[in-house]
This record gives C-alpha cells, sequence and structure tokens, in this order.
C-alpha cells in the first residue's frame, strides 16, 4: 500500500467541475451509501423502496463519477453485517443486486466500465454470483472507469483472510516474513492492484466507517453528508469532490508552508 497519490494518467476535462484542476479530482473515491432505510420511511413507504430508490442513485454517480475523470468508485453495497437484517429485505437486496448487474451490463459495456467486485463470494446466491461473474468477464478490457462493488463485505475479515494467505505461504516457504511489508499484504486484499481511496463519502449524517476498507483508507480524506443515499445526485459527487480539492493531503507529513516555517532559511517553494 502507497501513501502517496500517483501522478494522474487522465488529464480529460472534467464537465462538472471545469474549474478544478485535473490533478485535484481524486483518483479513486469510495462511498458508504446509506439511509435508504430513512427515506423510505420519510416517505411511509417500506425499507425495500428506500433499497430500490437508491439503486437509481447509483447509476446517477456512475455517470457523474465519468464526468469527473475519477479513474476508480467504490460503492459498499453489501456488507457481511447485513445477513443480520430481515429475510425478506436480504432476499429483496439480492433480487436487486441481480436486477442491477443484469440491467446495467450492456450498458457498462457501451460506457468503457470495468466492474470489480470485492468481497466474500460466500453465502451469496448462485444467480448473484453467476451474473458478477458475466458481468466481470464483458467488462474486464474497459478502462474509462473502474466500478467496484463492494459486495459480501468486511474489512476485519479481508484483514484475516491476507494475514491467514501470508502465514500460509510463509510455512510452506514461499515467503519469507521479513519480506512482507505493506505493499505484500495490499496484493492479498480482495482490492489487490486497486488503489487506495483519496476520497471516503459516507451519507445520511453517520460519523463512522463501518467496518470499510479499514487498511485502503488509513489517508482516506473524509466527507459526510446528510443526504440520504436515494437523494445523492452528482451534483452531491461533485460537491464531495470540490471539498476534496480545497484540502492539502500531508500523508503524516508538513505541508509546504509548515515546513518552510520548520526549516529555518528555507526558500519559499
Amino acid at each position: 500500500m502507497t501513501h502517496h497519490p500517483s501522478p494522474r494518467s487522465r488529464a480529460q476535462p472534467h464537465t462538472l467541475l471545469p474549474d478544478v484542476p485535473a490533478e485535484r479530482i481524486p483518483r479513486h473515491v469510495a462511498i458508504i451509501m446509506d439511509g435508504n432505510g430513512r427515506w423510505a420511511t420519510q416517505q411511509g413507504l417500506p425499507r425495500l423502496f428506500g433499497h430500490r430508490a437508491g439503486a437509481g442513485s447509483v447509476r446517477e454517480v456512475v455517470e457523474g463519477a465519468m464526468q469527473l475523470g475519477i479513474e476508480c468508485l467504490t460503492l459498499y453495497s453489501f456488507s457481511l453485517e447485513n445477513w443480520k437484517r430481515p429475510k425478506d429485505e436480504v432476499e429483496g437486496l439480492m433480487r436487486l443486486c441481480l436486477m442491477y448487474l443484469e440491467g446495467e451490463r450492456e450498458e457498462m459495456r457501451r460506457q468503457g466500465i470495468r466492474l470489480r467486485i470485492v468481497g466474500s463470494r460466500e453465502g451469496l446466491p448462485a444467480d448473484v454470483l453467476q451474473a458478477m461473474d458475466d458481468v466481470t468477464t464483458t467488462t474486464a478490457s474497459n478502462r474509462e472507469l473502474t466500478l467496484c462493488l463492494a459486495i459480501n463485505y468486511g474489512s476485519r475479515a479481508e484483514i484475516l483472510r491476507a494475514t491467514r494467505e501470508l502465514a500460509l505461504r510463509v510455512a510452506r516457504g514461499e515467503l519469507a516474513p521479513e519480506a512482507i511489508d505493506e505493499q505484500a499484504f495490499s496484493q492479498h486484499l480482495w482490492t489487490a492492484g486497486l488503489p487506495d481511496p483519496d476520497l471516503l463519502v459516507r451519507t445520511a449524517g453517520e460519523l463512522r466507517v463501518s467496518n470499510f476498507l479499514l487498511w485502503q483508507i488509513s489517508y482516506s480524506e473524509l466527507y459526510v453528508t446528510d443526504t440520504l443515499w436515494p437523494d445523492f445526485s452528482r451534483k452531491e459527487l461533485a460537491q464531495a469532490v470540490r471539498a476534496f480539492a480545497q484540502r492539502t493531503r500531508k500523508f503524516g507529513g508538513l505541508s509546504l508552508g509548515a515546513a518552510a516555517q520548520a526549516s529555518p532559511g528555507a526558500s519559499p517553494a
């Protein structure tokens, strides 16, 4: 895992925030999509209607991410803890997941979106697994945007899984213990090959990360909005990105101004 952002490989114009330089746009945005149930309750509807409305926001935000020039978008779709919800709600969420994957496959292919799934396959319905595999294969060569859906995901489980895999490799003599560094560990996570999120967005005003990408968000900027997920639009995404662009990321060091003050005789940049 690298703490410092990689140079952006694309300098294409981003139409939602034309005044923000491309290098200030986050490469990777991760979103905890929260508030579907509260949205439905406010409308006097069953919770599942909120999840259906939230599915519409997924398409809206994916399109917004492409307009902004974001390279990778990760959405927390279904956590390992979500199995604790009522059976009818879980079954409804699985149906929505299947409908989304089947309904968006051709659109992803047409727009150049590459689908990536992170999470455990254990316990997921066979038809959902098949749809995940079909869309992943169909879109594997796309390069405009990587859409990463965290389905049946939990960060602690991910970290434990990576630890066990590394321990087995050491036990088999394939890997020396001293060779296990942050990069080696990251390569055993479900997110292997993806850049760490620059920006983590949470909707519905909750101030917690809910077992999401705990390793990967070590140096992510956080942005929390009171907007419920079904009401979250590309305009809201642009506001989060603008807030990100205005921040100074130090990765444990000092900003340029602070560094100059801390070093007597240092010349201003």
